[in-house]
């Protein structure tokens, strides 16, 4: 272990305190936000909430420095993805320390990046700074990006936005300037019941299921084939995977009900609605019709469930330069999985890029951790994002 590792971060404390706030996404997340009003509070700093309609999870805003500037955005998640089921050998929701690395759920995705953020507080006060520091905080990023929209919502109206956003998930402080998109679908399926030894009298809703499933595998395999492509991602095309299915009540039943859900992660250049156009057609043109030629009242039918677009921010951007200035690591990545950069940049046109620390290998699953010499690679970043924004 390197003498690295043996530093304390000074971020611990609020890591411990962050983490001790279960706010799997399917809880609220109003207590943990209101620690964090009361600590901006007492520095004198003001911030704004945007809620869900039911009033149980709120996304967070506040400026730090002068407020009638654009700044930097700094933006995460509250949430996190739920514990249950997984082998955890110490307790999720709080934070042990052992080998260099802090245990517990949300240390690496991602409360660890927002509680060394607030950390620096004192310091950003204390440097009176020249250009803003402006805070992002979201609920329910972890089930399809969910809060951020009524952030947008809130900071669309606002007469001065961010200048630039960098979202804190999980790189290994590398510089990340696109990621895929990504839409979640519902597909339901009506059939007829019939007893099994008469399917001729039925509609299999698994059968017929089963067949689109198939055509949404055959898209999958077309677009690995053919692309388009884009190059620097880890998967270079537009994916489809079918991931969950439901259906059937007994096996002596002819089905009248199979639902499955699939999503598609689109390269941040391909629209992914012709793709959906797609998967329809072939259900209501080719299998809807042989389901109404036993029954009228048998249907396909397509619900979304969650999605968020693509992020792509070109090199040249003031963002991706002044970002890989502060990590001082060169070179930029592409990833697959999705953030609320997408909506920041398509919604607001504030240029962003995803850079935080920890791996996003250690994320979602059982013994999450952050290596404690991530923690301080990012307490120095944020020295330097300080003494960037202060006067000269």
């Amino acid at each position: 272990m390197n003498t690295t590792q043996l530093q304390t971060p000074k971020s611990l404390a609020l890591i411990e305190k962050l983490i001790s706030f279960d706010t799997t996404s399917y809880k609220s997340n109003l207590k943990l936000i209101e620690y964090i009003q009361d600590y901006l509070s007492e520095y004198g700093i003001s911030s704004q909430l945007a809620f869900n309609e039911e009033k149980t999870k709120a996304n967070l805003y506040a400026t730090i420095g002068p407020q009638e500037k654009s700044g930097v955005m700094l933006s995460g998640h509250t949430d996190v993805v739920p514990v249950t089921g997984q082998a955890w050998d110490t307790d999720p929701f709080c934070v042990t320390q052992k080998d260099g690395m802090l245990f517990g759920r949300g240390t690496c995705d991602m409360k660890g990046f927002i509680a060394i953020v607030l950390s620096y507080l004192p310091e950003m006060i204390a440097a009176k700074l020249d250009t803003p520091v402006h805070l992002a905080f979201s609920y329910d990023e972890e089930i399809g990006c969910v809060g951020a929209r009524r952030l947008v919502e809130m900071m669309s109206g606002m007469p001065i936005k961010p200048a630039m956003c960098i979202v804190g998930e999980p790189t290994s402080l590398q510089v990340v300037n696109a990621h895929k998109g990504k839409l979640a679908q519902r597909i339901t399926v009506n059939g007829l019941e019939a007893h099994s030894s008469l399917p001729h009298l039925g509609v299999n809703a698994i059968d017929f299921a089963a067949d689109l499933i198939i055509f949404i595998r055959e898209l999958a395999r077309e677009l690995a084939e053919n692309g388009p492509f884009e190059e620097g991602f880890d998967v270079t095309y537009t994916t489809l995977h079918t991931g969950k299915v439901e259906g059937g009540v007994a096996l002596n039943i002819v089905p009248k009900h199979c639902q499955f859900d699939f999503e598609i992660r689109n390269i941040p250049g391909q629209d992914p609605q012709p793709l959906l156009d797609k998967v329809m057609a072939y259900a209501k043109g080719v299998l809807e019709p042989k389901m109404k030629a036993v029954d009228d009242n048998c249907s396909i039918e397509m619900s979304p469930l969650s999605g968020y677009p693509g992020m792509f921010t070109e090199e040249e951007k003031e963002v991706v330069e002044f970002v890989q200035t502060l990590t001082e690591i060169k070179g930029l990545k592409k990833i697959t999985f999705g953030t609320e950069g997408g909506l920041f940049t398509n919604a607001l046109h504030i240029p962003t890029v995803v850079c935080g620390p920890g791996s996003i290998e250690q994320a979602h699953k059982p013994n999450e951790f952050i290596e404690v010499a991530q923690v301080l690679a990012m307490e120095s970043f944020m020295d330097k994002l300080i003494t960037a924004l202060s006067p000269s």
